[in-house]
């Protein structure tokens, strides 16, 4: 087992393509931060406090995961967790250019951060949250996407 790392989200909101993610995360260390992005350029559709109590939901039986928000550069918020990784998940090639760029620009930041990518089950290549409240908007069935405590939560935010 690795020691400390960090993933690193939006999560607005989290799907089982996340949560795949977080769980082969969580058995290669001994923690896991899952750090909500609060970026004020992004309109979520849940405040970082309901994202971040969503996942602290869904994740309650994986005993190293903890859930946490941020704001600014990730590097930074690895230096004080003392983590020595970064979790990424990919769902498909497109997303490796993004990710090679940020993970580049993080080693010029903080040198002695890895950045580790676990691609996705393919079931979820597909999956994304955009997609998620698409769907969900209009009334799709998504309970093979999330699971029940996001997809009530998201029920709730479109029934207004």
């Amino acid at each position: 087992m690795g020691k400390i790392a960090v993933c690193p989200g939006t999560f607005d909101p989290i799907t089982y393509g996340h949560l795949d993610i977080i769980t082969r995360g969580a058995k290669v260390f001994e923690e896991v931060y899952i750090c909500v992005l609060n970026n004020a350029s992004k309109q979520p559709l849940f405040s970082v406090e309901e994202r971040m109590e969503l996942i602290k939901t869904v994740t309650k039986d994986i005993p190293n995961v903890k859930v946490d928000s941020f704001q600014g550069l990730l590097v930074e918020y690895a230096k004080k967790v003392q983590a020595n990784a970064i979790i990424r998940g990919l769902r498909a090639v497109s997303d490796f250019e993004y990710e090679m760029q940020i993970t580049s620009m993080n080693k010029v930041l903080y040198d002695e951060l890895e950045t580790l990518f676990i691609m996705t089950k393919s079931q979820y290549s597909f999956l994304s949250s955009s997609i998620v409240k698409e769907v969900a908007k209009f009334g799709g069935n998504i309970s093979e996407l999330v699971p029940f405590p996001v997809e009530k939560a998201l029920r709730e935010k479109y029934k207004n």
